[in-house]
């Protein structure tokens, strides 16, 4: 519902103040938030690096007529976004990478580039649907550190669904249990972890 995909039945959500409430994907994408899926939706049969570059299209300055026409903006347009694409995947260590098909990527650098992509819309706020499905505990602790350092090196508010607790506890300043729509606690991850009823949710008594 955050991202519009689908219409919430009630109430409203804001960013910055503004209400974002029905907007379309495209437009809350232009608003700053972004997203990953549980299961890997990159292009498959497109490079690394163009993975990136069509996550870019919300940044082009250039109109539709100048790309038709190849004008001069155009490729000095598509200069600069290659180069910010480049960077963007040096910080997850797959620049030397950016010619492989994504579909060629082993799972776990499949994971970091659609994080890149989803950055590469420039969000305030980005998404993460369950990002350590399918991972083993050393990609999920490689994973763990990676969002961690895509938190604090582009100071981005990061709001994830996830079930695996090593990433929730080791990652999470702030928690939220739901249980079949039921809050069954809130607070400091620690705290929210320690809770007697969580315990119980968890372990399948309730």
């Amino acid at each position: 519902m955050l991202t519009g995909v689908y219409l919430p039945t009630t109430g409203r959500f804001f960013l910055d103040g503004e209400d974002l409430t029905g907007k379309s994907t495209v437009e809350i994408s232009h608003r700053g938030i972004s997203r990953t899926f549980q299961n890997i939706r990159l292009f498959s049969n497109l490079s690394v690096i163009d993975n990136v570059l069509v996550g870019m299209t919300n940044r082009k300055p250039c109109t539709m007529l100048e790309s038709i026409l190849r004008l001069p903006r155009h490729y000095r347009t598509e200069k600069e976004l290659r180069t910010a694409a480049r960077e963007l995947l040096d910080v997850f260590g797959l620049d030397g990478e950016r010619r492989t098909l994504a579909s060629n990527l082993p799972y776990g650098k499949q994971r970091k580039l659609e994080i890149a992509r989803a950055l590469a819309t420039n969000p305030k706020m980005l998404l993460l649907d369950e990002p350590a499905a399918g991972m083993n505990p050393h990609e999920t602790a490689e994973l763990t550190e990676t969002i961690r350092f895509v938190r604090d090196h582009f100071d981005m508010t990061i709001l994830l669904i996830e079930h695996d607790m090593s990433l929730v506890s080791g990652l999470c300043d702030s928690a939220t249990v739901l249980n079949f729509g039921t809050t069954l606690a809130q607070g400091k991850t620690a705290d929210v972890l320690h809770d007697p009823a969580v315990i119980r949710a968890y372990l399948g008594d309730d």
